[in-house]
């Protein structure tokens, strides 16, 4: 039984950048993900035990919605006041996070499956810990 609970997301602004992507949350702070995220078809598999951001775009590329996998660090009140949604999961567990994204945990990595055509924009995945980050954008396996 996990002790945060699943949060829903806003809308919040994005900006593409030729040196990564800028979220700007509800409360007027941003967050940089630097570098252009790698392309990815189909399942990605995160690495256990990091931190996973979903981010989907509209089609304009300038809003976005992101949601946290299983984030036990913040609490329930920043994240309201952020914008920023969570989904908890167990081991074994799997969820739509957005229409055409698809979250299933696999122990303590998370499996992230996307249809960008479904989504209706573009689709970002950010996984972090205190020494590593990667970004993906992710398509539909052929």
């Amino acid at each position: 039984m996990s002790y945060r609970n699943d949060v829903a997301p806003e809308t919040l602004p994005v900006e593409l950048t030729s040196d990564g992507v800028v979220l700007t949350y509800a409360d007027g702070r941003e967050t940089f993900y630097n570098g252009v995220p790698e392309r990815h078809e189909g399942t990605l598999r995160t690495n256990p035990g990091m931190h996973v951001q979903v981010l989907v775009l509209d089609p304009t590329e300038t809003e976005g919605v992101m949601c946290y996998v299983n984030d036990r660090d913040t609490h329930d009140e920043v994240l309201e006041t952020t914008g920023v949604g969570r989904v908890m999961l167990d081991p074994g567990e799997t969820t739509v996070v957005f229409p055409g994204v698809t979250v299933e945990m696999d122990g303590y990595a998370a499996e992230i499956t996307a249809d960008p055509e479904v989504a209706r924009g573009r689709v970002f995945v950010f996984e972090e810990d205190e020494t590593r980050e990667y970004s993906f954008e992710l398509f539909a396996g052929e």
